[in-house]
């Protein structure tokens, strides 16, 4: 059951990337520089206090809204999440008309609205301009904010932070705010359960009262207008909306960083891989003198694919899927560097040493001539392709303004990039890539890669998953003398309703469904069954409106099998035959051999303390672990050919016909949960 289900998801996943992958790799030969010239935009400002910003563009009739609030960042303390569930409520209809009338308007128009607590934008066809920008502001104006809605999407946010808490990602991205900024900074405090719990609806809408004014705003214009056409309409669709109060924020300041390199460690037990960031706090503007070189710096170290740490990490090693740097600015110049990847736990302490090696390459090396230049032109084909965007000259216009950038700015902005030597990048990379005074944050099990860090000899800080200080944990607990491999499979099939049950099962069906975020339009539903020895199907059925929108899935009648996909049907290769033929029965573990077994460690999965198995098939390894307590299995690792591993783990254990299944299925980050489990019943061969 738990190999098929398996399988499943990974069609799901195929038929995801059928539909979206395009090769984007491939750079176009460079040609003549273009000229970048949106002209200076038309301000005026509205009498409540807009201040409005007009690019004039009418190549095509189209016109793009974008509305930024603007305001000093917000220290939230104990009710941090109040401006997220804000933003959730919003844009979900006005006080004047329903949601879903509203929402089915805005699409009969072809528009595209969108409200949050930051702003929002709205991109309309000309001719639908004044309908639609009537839509928007009263959206704006007249948010309709009820406390059902506010309830709603308080809980939806806490089970968020709920399926999050043992996701390496959200860890290492919170912890490592925190520990850069510090908790009490606008940049570094975190949303928590119970800073959600202490929101009310009534703090929500002060909130909105409080910092959403128009004389906190500017509303920038791109398109097919006038700036002398369109102002009558936006003081007659904003006039609404009234002036306030806006409290006084002080900027944010800025955190030194840590006196000497340092690896920050996050033990998440049930980890199979490590997140790494290598991060340290810059004070970097887009109108220092410095910016371009600084960019390039960045590109050459991490920026993409042709990058310093992506060629040695994943082309070179073979460790992980990416490894990618930032390098950020703000008009504060409060602002970090990052470098990171996340890869296999038994190489987490080489990709440490390997990421020291890349950032001392470019603080040390001049980067080779013909490099230095295939990044200025990658990077300039990406910048002039923004250009075309109008969501990126509506982020220029305001930029400029909010940056106090030059009025040239983008116009001389690829001679700046082209103008940026070797010298430049090394001189960029020594002052922004501190390497003696890094944090190096590493989220992962700390029972196989703490012996490892330590032998690196930076001095290592422990924290809990919320960037509390902590004592180092107990990672290798002693095994019980005596105990085999061979006596924990025997225990966990007492444990799950004995060898006699087990054996006594022919037939299995398994149904479920795949848990998609709230308001998924999308349903994806699973039936997987099993005849004894090795007959198996699995059906996949993807539902939109109670309508089936796509099918697929895999068969294997004994002798040979076919996968289904949204590109038709496609035998099973040699290889894949005879793995599904040396399959032994329904449940694994009743045919295990001693040889194939090798009991490794005490780990734990998700607070649970359990014996960590090796079991080897051939040239198949995966691990399995099996609660101490209960006998269970909660988790498997699987490897690939390339390495790679693939975790599913289990949970909600309930009691079918006297055999114990599990009925939460989770694999690398996607759920399932199981609605029904038959035991014994008949299924014809030709199902297969």
């Amino acid at each position: 059951m738990k190999k098929n289900i398996i399988i499943s998801l990974l069609l799901i996943f195929v038929f995801n990337l059928n539909f979206s992958q395009i090769d984007r790799s491939k750079q176009p030969n460079s040609g003549p520089d273009p000229e970048i010239n949106f002209g200076a935009p038309k301000t005026f400002k509205l009498k409540n206090g807009i201040q409005v910003l007009v690019v004039e563009d009418n190549k095509l009739p189209v016109v793009t809204y974008s509305l930024r609030i603007d305001r000093n960042p917000i220290i939230d303390g104990e009710k941090v999440g109040v401006s997220s569930i804000l933003s959730a409520m919003l844009g979900n209809g006005t006080t004047n008309i329903p949601k879903d009338e509203y929402n089915e308007e805005v699409e009969f128009l072809g528009a595209s609205v969108s409200v949050t607590f930051s702003g929002g934008s709205a991109n309309t066809l000309t001719k639908n301009n004044d309908r639609v920008l009537e839509l928007w502001s009263d959206a704006i104006i007249n948010p309709l904010l009820l406390e059902e809605e506010f309830d709603k999407e308080k809980t939806k946010l806490i089970e968020s932070l709920k399926s999050d808490v043992n996701n390496i990602d959200a860890i290492a991205s919170r912890v490592s705010s925190a520990l850069s900024y510090g908790k009490n900074h606008p940049y570094g405090e975190f949303t928590t359960q119970e800073s959600l719990e202490n929101v009310t609806f009534e703090d929500v809408v002060e909130y909105h009262k409080t910092y959403y004014i128009p004389n906190n705003a500017y509303l920038v214009v791109v398109g097919d207008v006038t700036a002398k056409g369109i102002k009558p309409v936006l003081k007659e669709k904003f006039e609404g909306w009234k002036k306030g109060k806006l409290p006084v924020n002080p900027e944010p300041s800025y955190t030194e960083n840590v006196a000497l390199t340092e690896i920050n460690f996050i033990d998440v037990p049930s980890a199979t891989q490590s997140t790494v960031i290598f991060t340290n706090n810059t004070q970097l503007k887009q109108s220092d003198e410095d910016y371009f070189a600084g960019l390039i710096a960045n590109q050459i170290l991490g920026g993409g694919s042709e990058g310093y740490l992506f060629k040695n990490l994943r082309d070179d090693n073979g460790w992980t899927y990416g490894a990618y740097s930032s390098l950020g600015s703000s008009r504060y110049g409060v602002s970090r560097f990052t470098a990171e990847a996340k890869v296999r736990n038994a190489v987490t302490d080489s990709t440490v040493t390997e990421i020291v090696k890349e950032i001392s390459r470019i603080r040390t090396e001049s980067v080779d001539p013909q490099r230095l230049k295939d990044v200025k032109a990658a990077y300039l084909g990406n910048f002039i392709f923004s250009t075309e965007r109008a969501s990126t000259i509506a982020s220029f216009a305001l930029g400029q303004r909010l940056n106090n950038l030059p009025e040239d700015y983008y116009e001389t902005f690829i001679e700046n990039i082209n103008n940026v030597s070797a010298q430049d990048v090394k001189k960029a990379a020594n002052k922004f890539l501190k390497l003696g005074n890094t944090r190096i944050i590493v989220v992962g099990r700390g029972s196989e890669v703490v012996a490892g860090l330590e032998e690196i000899g930076f001095p290592i800080n422990y924290f809990d998953k919320f960037a509390n200080p902590v004592a180092k944990p107990v990672f290798n607990k002693p095994i019980p003398e005596g105990l085999t491999a061979s006596d924990v499979i025997s225990n966990y099939i007492n444990s799950i309703g004995g060898r006699e049950k087990l054996e006594g099962v022919n037939t299995l069906i398994t149904n479920g469904e795949l848990e998609l975020p709230a308001g998924t339009p999308q349903q994806v539903m699973l039936s997987v069954k099993q005849k004894m020895p090795n007959l198996e199907s699995v059906k996949q059925k993807v539902l939109m409106g109670g309508q089936v929108v796509m099918e697929g899935g895999q068969s294997f009648d004994g002798e040979t099998g076919y996968i289904q996909g949204p590109q038709g049907r496609v035998d099973m290769d040699d290889e894949t035959i005879s793995k599904m033929k040396a399959v032994q029965g329904i449940f694994e573990e009743l045919y295990y051999t001693d040889k194939q077994l090798e009991l490794i460690n005490i780990s734990n999965v998700d607070g649970d303390d359990a014996y960590k198995i090796k079991i080897s098939d051939g040239s198949d390894v995966s691990y399995r672990y099996y609660s101490i307590s209960r006998g269970y299995l909660l988790s498997v690792e699987s490897e690939d050919k390339s390495k790679n591993v693939t975790t599913t783990n289990y949970s909600d254990f309930r009691s079918v016909d006297g055999i114990i299944f599990p009925f939460k299925l989770q694999l690398q980050g996607q759920k399932i949960s199981i609605s029904e489990i038959i035991v014994n019943e008949e299924i014809k061969d030709s199902s297969f």
